[in-house]
């Protein structure tokens, strides 16, 4: 069993290590990254999210694992405001450090590692999507001073190209396009094309988020505080989910997966995209860096469990 597992992780450790090197090394300048970040998250990513929910299969058990997953992300919220003292000075953006997940930049990437597909992890994402762009949003809005509107966030969602990729895959998905298209004659060349453009994202993602990896020593206790807090949260959220929908729905090892590859990851990278972090941005990317790390070894453990 430890044969496969280290096929699956080593390659994640290699593009991560190798994002590192291109940083240090300055073989990507940062300009560069820009460029490439462009390319994955107004390209490759929304092509991603648009054949995940093009192709999944619409029932009960999508729509109850998006409440799930969305009611879980907002106590996780609550509970953040409620234990911010444990990361003082750095409580203000505590809470959203402990909520919601990195499923675009991340969690598509590992789960096409594991699975050799990525549309499976659009069950879980669906809600994490939703979650990250109003309850989310809006808090960390707040908490940044800045007004709080329903149109404000109506505009964050129609505008992000990621969230219209998603939402064009479930209108023509929920309403069968996806099924009839696959099942034709124009179905291979739907599937190449979509390939083409999807094939390279989780390499690219992984290089992406190595480069960007970085590690203040001066913060590693609150960092340390913070990450061990997620961990419990996400914990406890994986093991309730799970509880709730494996009981009104069969069992679904893949969705058990994907739950799990969900409650691994980090919190979202946009957290700097949509707050004046300040003096916070280092403790902000350094526990963002941290339990990237985490989200690695805890990937060799979900590796191991897909292969009992």
């Amino acid at each position: 069993m430890i044969l496969p597992v280290i096929q699956m992780v080593l390659p994640i450790v290699l593009l991560l290590g190798l994002g590192t090197v291109c940083r240090k090394k300055q073989l990507l300048r940062p300009e560069g990254l820009a460029g490439l970040k462009t390319v994955v998250g107004d390209l490759c990513l929304p092509v991603v999210l648009f054949n995940a929910f093009f192709t999944a299969n619409y029932s009960l058990s999508v729509v109850l694992t998006f409440l799930a997953v969305y009611l879980g992300f907002g106590a996780a919220l609550l509970a953040g405001f409620a234990l911010r003292r444990l990361a003082a000075p750095h409580g203000r953006f505590f809470p959203f450090l402990l909520t919601s997940a990195e499923g675009g930049m991340l969690g598509y990437a590992l789960y096409g590692v594991l699975m050799g597909e990525q549309s499976g992890f659009a069950a879980v994402d669906l809600g994490q999507t939703v979650f990250a762009y109003t309850a989310f949003l809006g808090a960390l809005t707040m908490v940044d001073g800045q007004q709080v509107s329903i149109k404000g966030m109506v505009r964050n969602i129609v505008t992000n190209k990621c969230c219209i990729g998603m939402a064009l895959g479930i209108l023509l998905g929920a309403a069968g396009v996806g099924q009839w298209v696959l099942s034709g004659p124009a179905g291979g060349i739907v599937t190449g094309a979509i390939s083409m453009l999807t094939a390279p994202t989780s390499a690219l993602v992984l290089l992406i988020v190595g480069y960007e990896l970085e590690l203040d020593r001066s913060l590693l206790r609150p960092v340390a505080v913070t990450v061990l807090c997620r961990l419990a949260v996400m914990g406890l959220l994986l093991a309730a989910v799970s509880f709730i929908v494996f009981r009104l729905i069969p069992y679904d090892r893949s969705l058990q997966i994907a739950l799990m590859i969900l409650y691994a990851l980090p919190a979202p990278f946009i957290i700097p995209l949509f707050a004046d972090v300040g003096d916070e941005g280092k403790y902000i990317s350094t526990t963002l860096s941290v339990h990237t790390i985490c989200t690695v070894l805890l990937f060799a453990a979900i590796a191991a469990f897909s292969l009992t």
